[in-house]
């Protein structure tokens, strides 16, 4: 079989990768002339564990190439998916589908036959009726079906995600569309996993409730974990006790300074934005997004608390900068709201992380990056971990006590032990981690209805 992959970007290259890994030709396609270069050189823009290898492996067995004439590229295709970014649009929070359109009408005067056009990249609920009728415009006597094929990649695990999905959610119509499609994931179909064909609104709508249930998922942990310091409760077994039980399962019960990265918080935003022009208005999603944009917010209240209230002058360590471990994504990091908070309460920043920093320095300004961890403790009076790498998480405490002016950490991520730390000697502060003294502190709780 041959594809072709509109967009180089994350789930692009990633998923061209892949397929090709599946013995499929794939041709990958860029208007960034010098993006695409650099892929022929092998230099991968992006930071995802084992990409490179694959992409080598495939572009040297001839499975994989990259180019950037669209019309060339789409000769003889079963498929041509559309991966184009869908960020948030600027005013209303709506997803910017001008790429997706703007791709469709290109797909549309450059095909030459039937294919399935599959739109890859997350699109609201009615995105693929639109990109049929642009094409059906362009080219009212062209044969084609659109597809919705979702993806389900996690930054940091996504070749194993693609590879080995739980599930492949795919909107195909007709049965011509389905065939195509059922042969492009044989390999999948040979160790069994679910490949559950929709309309193209389901598959649509299913991908935007994935990420927002998760997403609302991880906002309650973190309100409970809020609850936990206040009464005395450790947020850990709370979510080990509710985790356990199957209804609820154990994934995404991991308190810390709210969720980012490039799905999150677009798709959240977007689905609000879409219930609300349907009528339907999801008031829990619209919690969930006012909850966690405040949340990153709290987190720098935490660091300036732990710093005796004030952080003027003082030198603050941050350990951390991409949205989560094993990727060099910065968009919407909690570090880029906590990190202007801080300077604006008159903090200096010396920050580190191992994949971010090149990403980090194009949105942080005034901020002194180093080398290595140890490098951001010099003379600063808090460690405030932000993202948990795992070298992160066996720091060397003795090194450290020695570079700060004061040994306090603030764990956004409970890598550390409460107990180990004051073992140490450090002055620990997590998240959701109480204990009966400060319960004793904040009092009981107000009587309600006057009893």
């Amino acid at each position: 079989m041959r594809i072709a992959m509109i967009g180089t970007g994350y789930v692009g290259l990633v998923s061209g990768a892949c397929f090709s890994e599946f013995g499929v030709n794939v041709v990958c396609v860029d208007k960034d002339a010098g993006k695409i270069e650099r892929l022929k050189k092998g230099e991968i823009p992006i930071y995802e564990p084992g990409l490179e290898d694959l992409v080598r492996n495939n572009a040297e067995a001839g499975r994989l190439t990259f180019t950037t004439d669209l019309k060339e590229a789409v000769k003889g295709v079963d498929a041509v998916f559309i991966a184009v970014g869908t960020p948030s649009r600027r005013g209303d929070g709506h997803a910017d589908l001008s790429y997706v359109y703007g791709a469709a009408e290109e797909i549309g005067r450059a095909l030459e036959g039937y294919a399935c056009v599959v739109t890859k990249s997350t699109v609201p609920v009615g995105t693929g009726r639109e990109v049929e009728r642009i094409i059906k415009k362009v080219r009212p006597e062209l044969e084609f079906d659109v597809v919705s094929n979702p993806e389900f990649l996690r930054e940091g695990s996504a070749i194993n995600d693609f590879m080995r999905p739980d599930r492949v959610v795919i909107g195909a119509e007709t049965e011509r569309a389905q065939k195509v499609m059922r042969q492009l994931y044989r390999v999948l179909y040979l160790i069994e996993t679910p490949i559950l064909f929709t309309s193209l609104e389901t598959s649509e709508l299913i991908k935007y409730a994935a990420n927002t249930f998760l997403a609302a998922k991880i906002t309650f942990i973190n309100e409970i974990a809020d609850l936990c310091e206040k009464v005395g409760a450790d947020v850990h077994d709370v979510a080990r006790g509710i985790g356990l039980d199957g209804r609820i399962g154990k994934k995404f019960l991991h308190p810390g300074p709210g969720y980012g990265g490039s799905c999150f918080p677009k798709d959240t935003l977007a689905l609000v934005k879409t219930a609300q022009d349907y009528g339907a208005p999801l008031r829990i999603i619209e919690t969930v997004v006012d909850v966690n944009d405040k949340r990153k917010a709290k987190m720098a209240d935490k660091i300036i608390a732990a710093c005796g209230g004030s952080v003027a002058g003082k030198t603050i360590s941050v350990l951390g900068l991409t949205f989560k471990p094993n990727t060099d994504d910065m968009r919407d990091s909690p570090s880029l709201a906590i990190i202007p908070a801080l300077q604006k309460a008159g903090a200096k920043i010396r920050a580190y992380d191992p994949e971010g920093m090149h990403e980090a320095k194009k949105m942080l300004s005034d901020v002194t990056f180093c080398t290595d961890a140890y490098d951001t403790m010099k003379d600063a009076s808090c460690i405030a971990l932000v993202t948990e790498w795992n070298q992160f998480r066996t720091l060397d405490l003795d090194r450290a006590k020695s570079l700060l002016k004061a040994p306090v950490l603030v764990d956004l991520r409970n890598v550390y032990s409460p107990a180990d730390m004051t073992a140490a000697g450090f002055t620990y502060l997590g998240i959701g981690r109480g204990t009966s003294a400060n319960a004793a502190q904040a009092g009981q709780p107000k009587a309600a209805n006057g009893h």
